[in-house]
C-alpha cells in the first residue's frame, strides 16, 4: 500500500483549493443559504468546466474514470470551504448507484448527462423509520401492464428539490429494485424541508402510482440490494472527506481567532489550556483523515464485506470528529461563537446534520461490528 499521493492527486487538491479559495468564500456560502435553490446557475457551470461533475464516471460516458481516493481529495477540499451545490448527491451518491446498479444501455443514457452537469440525481432513501436497512424500505413497486407502478414516500433527500432524476429503492415481487424516476413525472410531489444545515438543501418526495419504465429499474432481485450499499459505502468515503475537511478548517479558524483575541494583554493562545484544546483538535483531525484514506484505499481495492466496514467505521469516526471539532472551535470563540456572523457555528451545523446522513454513528459502528465480527449486517443480508 503506497501511502503517497500522486503528483497528479496533489494538483487536484491544489487546483481545487485554490478555485474554491477565489469563487467559494464563506461571504458566498452565506448568500447561498439564503437563497432558496441553493446555487448559482453560474457556479455550477464552473464546476462543470473543472469536470467535477464526471469525476469518478467512466470515460467510455464522458468522465474522468478517477477513483475514491482521487473523489476523496475533492471532497475533502469541499467540506473545507462547505461548497453548495447538488456535486455530492448527484456524483457521489446518483450516478454511483446508477454506475453499480445499472446495465451498459441505462449508463449510456444516464451517464453522459450526469457527467456534463446537464442532469443532477437524487436518491430517495430513507422513509419514516430513518432506517438504513433493508428492513427500513417500505416502498413498493408493482408490475402494471408491461411496466410498473411506484409508490413511495421518501424523506430527507438531498438535493431533492432540484434534481431532475431520482433513484428510488423499493420493493417488488423479486425483492429490491432501484428505480430510476424523472422528477416530470407523473405522481412526483417534491417539497422543501427545514434542515439544520443550510448549506445543504433536503426535500421530502412522495410517488404517488407514478409509471416506471422495465427500461428504468436498475438491477433487481438479489443484485439491486449490494449494488445500492456499495454505491453507498463510497458516499460513505466522500462524506468523511468532507467531514475531514470541515473539522480542518474549524481547526484553523480556531488557531486564527486565537492569535488575534487578546486577554489580559496577551493572545488568548498563548493560555496553556487553550493550547491543550488545539493540540487535541488536531489530534482528532489527523486521526479521522488516517480513518479517511484507509477507507478510501479499501473500497478502491475490493468491493467486498471488509471495505463495506470500514467505510462505516470512516464514516462514523471522522463525523464524530468533525462534531467535536467544530463545537470546541465554537468554545474556543466564546459567547460570539454561537451568534450568526461568527462561521464556527456554520460548520457546527454541518456536522450535526452529517452524523445522521448515511446512517448514524452508533448504527454504522455496529454495522462495521456486525461484519468484521459475525459476517452479516448491510452486507451480509
Amino acid at each position: 500500500m503506497d501511502v503517497r499521493f500522486s503528483e497528479e492527486q496533489k494538483l487536484l487538491r491544489s487546483s481545487a483549493r485554490d478555485f474554491l479559495s477565489a469563487e467559494c468564500p464563506i461571504s458566498f456560502v452565506r448568500e447561498m443559504m439564503e437563497d432558496e435553490r441553493g446555487c448559482t446557475d453560474a457556479f455550477w457551470l464552473s464546476i462543470v468546466a473543472l469536470g467535477w461533475t464526471g469525476l469518478t464516471i467512466d470515460e467510455r460516458f464522458g468522465g474522468s474514470s478517477l477513483g475514491p481516493l482521487d473523489l476523496a481529495i475533492l471532497m475533502e477540499e469541499t467540506g473545507r470551504a462547505l461548497m453548495p451545490g447538488p456535486l455530492f448527491s448527484s456524483l457521489v451518491l446518483g450516478a454511483a448507484v446508477i454506475a453499480q446498479a445499472g446495465s451498459d444501455e441505462q449508463k449510456q443514457r444516464w451517464m453522459p448527462e450526469i457527467a456534463a452537469g446537464r442532469l443532477t440525481v437524487a436518491v430517495a432513501r430513507l422513509e419514516e423509520g430513518v432506517d438504513w436497512g433493508p428492513a427500513g424500505l417500505g416502498a413498493r413497486i408493482v408490475a402494471a401492464g408491461h411496466d410498473f407502478s411506484l409508490s413511495a414516500s421518501k424523506l430527507f433527500v438531498i438535493d431533492g428539490h432540484s434534481a431532475g432524476l431520482f433513484v428510488v429503492p423499493a420493493r417488488g415481487e423479486t425483492g429490491v429494485s432501484l428505480a430510476l424516476v424523472p422528477a416530470d413525472a407523473p405522481g412526483v410531489e417534491v417539497a422543501a424541508t427545514d434542515y439544520t444545515d443550510l448549506t445543504r438543501r433536503v426535500a421530502s418526495v412522495r410517488f404517488t402510482d407514478t409509471p416506471v419504465s422495465s427500461q428504468c429499474l436498475l438491477g433487481g432481485g438479489e443484485d439491486a440490494w449490494p449494488a445500492l450499499v456499495r454505491a453507498e459505502d463510497l458516499a460513505r468515503v466522500a462524506l468523511a472527506a468532507e467531514m475531514c475537511g470541515g473539522a480542518e478548517k474549524a481547526l484553523e479558524l480556531s488557531v486564527e481567532y486565537a492569535k488575534a483575541r487578546e486577554q489580559f494583554g496577551r493572545p488568548i493562545g498563548s493560555f496553556q489550556a487553550l493550547q491543550h484544546q488545539l493540540a487535541d483538535m488536531l489530534v482528532m483531525v489527523e486521526s479521522a483523515r488516517s480513518a479517511l484514506y484507509y477507507a478510501a484505499w479499501s473500497v478502491a481495492n475490493d468491493s467486498g464485506a471488509r471495505s463495506h466496514a470500514a467505510a462505516c467505521m470512516a464514516k462514523a469516526y471522522c463525523s464524530e470528529a468533525f462534531a467535536r471539532v467544530s463545537g470546541r472551535s465554537i468554545q474556543i470563540y466564546g459567547g460570539m461563537g454561537f451568534t450568526w456572523e461568527a462561521d464556527p457555528q456554520i460548520y457546527y451545523k454541518r456536522a450535526k446534520a452529517c452524523e445522521s446522513l448515511l446512517g448514524s454513528d452508533p448504527w454504522n459502528r455496529e454495522e462495521a461490528a456486525a461484519v468484521l465480527i459475525d459476517g452479516v449486517g448491510e452486507w451480509g443480508v
